[in-house]
Order: C-alpha cells, then sequence, then structure tokens
C-alpha cells in the first residue's frame, strides 16, 4: 500500500475488477472498483440496466433501504444489495472516494467475508488526494433502542467498536469484542471473519427465494450441535467479530468517518442504520472536523464469550 499523507482523502491508484456470487440472488456478479477524485464519496452505478447507465446511488445513509437480510442502497428504483463488507472495507483501510461499476442487483458475497476485498485493494493501492478527510466528531451521546437490543455512540478520541451478541445457542452464545479501527486492526481482527446462518434459517430462506448463492464456501452454517463447515472457524469468536465487520460497513453510511466509540448489543443492519440517522438527526450531537491524524489509545482486539439474527437471516441476536 502506498504511504498516505496524514488527514487527506484517498482513492485507488488502478481499477480492480472482481467478481462472484451474490448471496441471495445467486447471480454471478462482476464488479470494477475505479479511482475517483476528491469529494465523490462511494458511488455505485448499475452497468447491467441500460438507464442506469448515468445514475449514481450513494453510499449514504440517505439511500438506505431494505436492511432485513442485508444492508441495500437505492435510488431512483434502482437498489444495490449486500454492501456492508465492501464498504467496511472501504471504511477500513481509508478510502474514501470509490465509483463502483457493477452489473447486477447485489455485491459478491465472496468467502462471506471481506478478505477479498481487502487483497483487490491491496493489490493496486491507495493514492492521496489534494483534499483533507472530514471527520464526524460525536460530542455527546445518543442511543437507539429496538426491543432488548440497543445501540449508543459516544466520545471518543478515536474510531472504537465495542460489539456484543445474544444468541440462545450453545454454539454461539454471548459474545463481545472491542476494537480501535485502524487498517491494521481492519485486516487482522475484523476482515477475515464470515457472515454466518443457523441451519434451520438458511433452509427457510432458500424456500422463501433468498440465500440462493449461499454455501458453506460463503458462510458459517450452524447446525444444532456443531459447525457444518469442515474447516471450522476461523476464531473462536468469528461470529461476534462478523458483526463487528458488518457496523463497520454500515456505520460508513454516515459519509465521513465518526470519531467516536460505538457500542451495541443484539445489534444488526437495522440498528446500525438507525443508529447512524440518529446521530445526524441531532445537530447538537457531532460536528465535522479536520484531524491530520487518529492516535487511539492502544487496544487489540478483545474478546469474551460467556456462553458457548443469523448473518444469513434476519438479525435477531
Amino acid at each position: 500500500m502506498a504511504k498516505r499523507q496524514a488527514g487527506t482523502q484517498t482513492t485507488l491508484r488502478d481499477r480492480v475488477t472482481i467478481s462472484g456470487v451474490g448471496v441471495h440472488s445467486g447471480a454471478t456478479v462482476t464488479m470494477t472498483l475505479l479511482p475517483a477524485e476528491a469529494d465523490t464519496g462511494i458511488l455505485f452505478y448499475r452497468t447491467d440496466i441500460d438507464v442506469a447507465a448515468d445514475v449514481a446511488i450513494p453510499a449514504r445513509i440517505d439511500a438506505i433501504g431494505p436492511t432485513e437480510l442485508c444492508t441495500t442502497l437505492n435510488i431512483d428504483r434502482l437498489s444495490v444489495a449486500t454492501v456492508e463488507h465492501l464498504l467496511a472495507t472501504f471504511s477500513g483501510l481509508s478510502v474514501d472516494n470509490v465509483i463502483v461499476e457493477i452489473d447486477g442487483p447485489e455485491v459478491p458475497v465472496m468467502d462471506g467475508s471481506a478478505v477479498a476485498f481487502v487483497d483487490a485493494i491491496e493489490s493496486v493501492g491507495l493514492v492521496p488526494l489534494a483534499a483533507p478527510r472530514a471527520y464526524i466528531e460525536v460530542l455527546h451521546p445518543v442511543r437507539v433502542e429496538q426491543g432488548s437490543s440497543y445501540a449508543e455512540l459516544r466520545p471518543f478520541d478515536g474510531r472504537r467498536f465495542e460489539i456484543e451478541i445474544d444468541f440462545d445457542h450453545r454454539l454461539v452464545g454471548r459474545q463481545m469484542v472491542i476494537v480501535d479501527l485502524t487498517a491494521e486492526s481492519f485486516r487482522n481482527e475484523l476482515a477475515r471473519a464470515r457472515t454466518f446462518g443457523f441451519l434451520a434459517d438458511v433452509e427457510r430462506l432458500i424456500a422463501a427465494g433468498f440465500a440462493r448463492g449461499a454455501s458453506l464456501d460463503n458462510a458459517v452454517v450452524v447446525a444444532e450441535d456443531r459447525i457444518l463447515n469442515p474447516e471450522g472457524l476461523r476464531a473462536s469468536d468469528e461470529f461476534v467479530r462478523h458483526k463487528a465487520l458488518d457496523a463497520v460497513g454500515d456505520l460508513a453510511l454516515a459519509g465521513a468517518p465518526i470519531l467516536g466509540a460505538y457500542r451495541s448489543y443484539r445489534g444488526g443492519h437495522k440498528l446500525n442504520a438507525r443508529m447512524v440517522e440518529a446521530l445526524l438527526s441531532d445537530p447538537s450531537a457531532y460536528r465535522i472536523v479536520e484531524r491530520p491524524s487518529l492516535r487511539p489509545e492502544p487496544m487489540r482486539a478483545e474478546s469474551a464469550v460467556a456462553l458457548a439474527g443469523a448473518a444469513l437471516g434476519p438479525d435477531r441476536s
């Protein structure tokens, strides 16, 4: 990766193409990431629809669509689904400006994690742009609740994610991870965590016409008494690390990196989106700042597994 000037916006050094299967559509999708000018942000273009050639779908909260099965963006009746892992990669690696050309309705799931996107971006590298990066600094706590779930943002000099899940399943149970987000921590602690689902949910979703592209190659599938993937888990707390990966991607819809600590309990895409909406709807809760560098207090990802929503199914953690 190219060395970046601290506090400046970035884009890709060159274009890079990625192909794979959509986890819900089952369709093969080709996606090209292209460099973009400063202040472009992240824009999606559907190249498979002639009338959509010039219609940009922005990765912003005001373009949010359905969030039950994944995070979807839509505008002018055009949509792109399952954007969370790609947006998490842009946010985690501090990629500010990218044009995403995609020839299908859904970002490819790859192996269920973000590692393929990290590899693709690092294969071409980043370049700094002659424009400062803006941050959204949290000034006072903001909280949203949804049944027994809640999320909150509070002031913090850095980008911290404190994610806790609690599933009534002995192989998942209650887990928590705390990560101070940097490019290094994203690569090492979150990027390889795969989406997961419970066998009963996967069967129900397939019967309903969803999860057509789901397989053991792109998801961790949890049966009643065992993990069905022959290779097992990549980490004992891979479940909560994936939920943290999703949260990084969903909070990227704020349109700029959030300086603050994000805490969620039994969260998911819908709760993450509501958190962004709540923050941006309260002008007293944040301000836009430019920071030359971030120096959060050092912390490696910590995990607390208290007991032994699935990502493929509706949020219910």
